[in-house]
């Protein structure tokens, strides 16, 4: 299994077309339908709750009342993520679990004050602050590290997988930390847990809406940015 490290400065192919950060572009759309199966889990849950806690039962009412919260709030996400880790719908389970087996530990840099800065979710720190390392997979302000992913399968030429793990830290932009692996190496990953509560987090660029229209400055322009092809249709670069 090959490991390769680089970073990425240069500006992407049609970076000329990158626009600002896109209103609401992160969290995907609401559609008519979707807002139409709220309103009706909405109103089964009140004539569930209101059956039960009328019976006496009033904790069993508000475990089924969190339990549908919860399901109406994952619901416009990505298909099964309401059970599995982002890995899951992206990449199917084989590659999922290779993808969080190869994946690399947290390593702090430093920046330039010297800090050690973690990898980070750019869409919540931007600043060196908010990613100084403060043990093996938190920072000092208490955020988990994170790599965002991207999978290229050559299996059908070469037989290879390879996956790129973007790593975010402010003030030093991008690194990618690549691995290659084989059929075997895919077979080898098979018992690996895909667990959302795991770090670092793991987040795939293929299912990221929105990943083309994030604004950074130039020094901390993402390399994969325009390069990564969307794995779900509907969902708009």
């Amino acid at each position: 299994m090959a490991v390769e490290r680089d970073r990425g400065r240069g500006k992407a192919p049609g970076a000329e077309s990158r626009q600002g950060t896109v209103p609401g572009a992160e969290r995907g759309q609401a559609t008519i339908e979707s807002a139409a199966l709220a309103a009706l889990v909405a109103l089964l849950l009140a004539a569930a709750v209101a059956a039960i806690a009328g019976g006496g039962e009033v904790k069993a009412g508000r475990e089924l009342a969190g339990a549908i919260g919860r399901r109406i709030v994952c619901a416009p996400h990505l298909p099964d993520a309401c059970r599995h880790q982002a890995l899951v719908p992206a990449y199917g389970w084989p590659l999922a679990r290779l993808a969080r087996a190869l994946a690399p530990a947290p390593e702090a840099l430093p920046g330039p004050d010297g800090l050690p800065l973690v990898p980070v979710d750019f869409r919540r720190c931007r600043r060196a602050s908010c990613a100084v390392a403060a043990g093996p997979h938190l920072t000092a302000s208490n955020r988990r590290t994170t790599d965002f992913t991207q999978l290229i399968d050559h299996r059908r030429a070469d037989g290879t997988v390879e996956i790129v793990y973007w790593e975010y830290r402010p003030t030093l932009g991008w690194r990618a930390v690549r691995r290659t692996a084989t059929e075997a190496d895919v077979e080898a990953a098979a018992g690996t847990e895909v667990r959302a509560s795991q770090d670092p987090a793991l987040v795939p660029l293929e299912t990221l809406p929105g990943r083309n229209h994030y604004d950074f400055p130039e020094a901390e322009a993402p390399p994969w940015q325009w390069q990564v092809e969307a794995r779900y249709p509907g969902w708009s670069d």
